[in-house]
C-alpha cells in the first residue's frame, strides 16, 4: 500500500497530530504514575531513579524502556515489600510489564495491518493492565504508609 502524502487534507493532518499528542499525554500520565510509586519506594530500594520515569515518553526509546521500567520496577517493590513485611506477589508486575513490553515492542514492527491492528490492540489492553497495576502497588504503600505513621 502506497501512501501519498501529497493528498492528504488538512483534517487528516489535523486528525493525526491530535492521535499523537493524546499518545504522548498518555505517556506522561503512565511515566507520572511509576515516577510517583517509585517515589514511595524507599532510596536504597531503589533500583531506577524517579526522574527515569520520564524516559517512558521519549518516542522510540520508549520502546526499549518498556523493559528496563517492567524488570527494575518489579525488583524495586518486591525490596520495598520486604522491607515493610508486605505479602505480594513474588516480582510484582514484572510478568504483566513485560508482556506489555513485547507487545508494544511488536506493536512498532510493520506487519500486515490485521497483525499490527491485533498486536496494537492488545498492548493496548495489557498496557492499562499495568499501569492498574502499578498504580494499585502505589496506593497500597501510601496506605501502608499511613498506618505505619498512626502507630
Amino acid at each position: 500500500m502506497n501512501l501519498d502524502y501529497g493528498n492528504l487534507t488538512g483534517e487528516m493532518i489535523q486528525l493525526v497530530i491530535a492521535v499523537l499528542l493524546i499518545r504522548l499525554l498518555i505517556w506522561v500520565f503512565y511515566a507520572n504514575t511509576v515516577r510517583k510509586t517509585l517515589l514511595l519506594v524507599a532510596p536504597e530500594n531503589r533500583l531506577m531513579k524517579p526522574g527515569m520515569a520520564w524516559l517512558l515518553v521519549v518516542p522510540l526509546f520508549n520502546i526499549y524502556w518498556n523493559f528496563v521500567v517492567a524488570s527494575q520496577m518489579a525488583d524495586s517493590l518486591t525490596n520495598e515489600f520486604y522491607d515493610r513485611k508486605i505479602a505480594e506477589e513474588e516480582q510484582p508486575g514484572r510478568a504483566m510489564g513485560r508482556l506489555y513490553a513485547w507487545l508494544f515492542l511488536l506493536s512498532n514492527i510493520p506487519f500486515p495491518p490485521f497483525i499490527l491492528v491485533t498486536v496494537a490492540l492488545l498492548s493496548f489492553v495489557y498496557f492499562i493492565g499495568y499501569w492498574v497495576k502499578l498504580n494499585n502497588f502505589r496506593n497500597l504503600l501510601v496506605e501502608h504508609e499511613k498506618f505505619r505513621n498512626e502507630q
